[in-house]
């Protein structure tokens, strides 16, 4: 049988992205049990695409007790619900196997993966003092997405004159400011920019020179979603909670890659047990973003481990 709670954790300070700010992850965490053996994930609802954790958490629940992996891609659409019901099902899977998750996709022991550090969008101040405590980090995602951005570019990059960097607009800016930031984006050295223009209305890519990758993140769910990118965007960001799970992950990263694509895998902010699928789809990407548990006050027991090289796969004992 499924089930489905809601719960929440605190993050460190304040979460802010152009569309608002936050002090807590809501997520919502799915056990499947079968057998004496009980499998979990988890999801991140993002009322962006219409989703609630009450609706999300009622969905999961009224899953058929006896649903395979296989059904469930044809039962519920793409998104936080999938996510977590999937991850739930591979878990249990190998927990029931005795194996490890990439076992039973038949891929090689993953590794740790370098994983950018975001900082919130606040003041130039502000964002350089974030960006001056983080600057021994390797790779810094900067949160922007407003009219008056370019003294917070700057103010990062003093702030860490040698972190890589990269942009996520989270679909803030209108064509002309675009235009007029991407010189700027590359004398700074950023390395790519997420979402630049809204989704549903960013045909203006197609016609403008893209002098640095742009990366379709809220444009970019399932692999239904990759014609429409093709001559706007350079690169694609996967997030579980967008594709509906590990399942429609690994299928997406596989068919961008081989229509041109580079390939990101972001996440929401949430724990250790959202971030542990997404690492085994980001084994061998151009880009990671799976940040959510460094920017939380409280993580899952037995949480990812995050060092110099990265965030490494989860322990049986967390997922998989």
């Amino acid at each position: 049988m499924f089930t489905a709670a809601i719960e929440a954790f605190r993050i460190a300070g304040t979460f802010t992205i152009s569309r608002g700010s936050k002090t807590e992850a809501r997520v919502v965490t799915a056990r499947v049990t079968r057998d004496g053996v009980t499998g979990w994930g988890e999801c991140v609802p993002y009322a962006r695409y219409g989703e609630t954790a009450e609706g999300v958490a009622q969905a999961i629940a009224a899953l058929p007790p006896d649903l395979t992996r296989e059904a469930l891609q044809d039962l519920l659409p793409p998104g936080a619900a999938r996510n977590a019901a999937d991850c739930a099902l591979w878990d249990w899977a190998a927990k029931r196997a005795g194996v490890r998750v990439w076992d039973l996709l038949g891929l090689p022991a993953p590794g740790p993966v370098v994983t950018a550090f975001t900082l919130s969008l606040d003041t130039p101040e502000a964002m350089e003092a974030q960006a001056r405590a983080n600057a021994g980090r390797p790779l810094l995602k900067i949160k922007l997405g407003t009219s008056s951005d370019m003294p917070r570019l700057e103010a990062v990059r003093r702030g860490a004159p040698r972190s890589r960097l990269i942009v996520d607009a989270n679909e803030g800016w209108t064509p002309d400011v675009y235009a007029d930031l991407a010189p700027h984006l590359l004398r700074l050295g950023v390395e790519a920019v997420e979402q630049p223009l809204p989704a549903g209305r960013d045909e203006a890519l197609g016609d403008m020179a893209r002098p640095l990758p742009v990366c379709a993140d809220e444009s970019c769910h399932d692999r239904a979603s990759l014609p429409r990118l093709r001559g706007r965007y350079d690169m694609a960001n996967i997030k579980l909670d967008k594709t509906g799970g590990l399942t429609e992950a690994l299928a997406l990263r596989d068919e961008a890659r081989a229509m041109g694509f580079r390939v990101m895998v972001g996440c929401m902010v949430g724990t250790s047990l959202a971030m542990a699928p997404a690492v085994l789809v980001a084994q061998g990407c151009d880009l990671a973003d799976l940040d959510g548990p460094l920017l939380l006050a409280q993580d899952r027991p037995r949480p990812l481990g995050y060092s110099e090289a990265g965030v490494h796969p989860p322990e049986a004992d967390l997922w998989g």
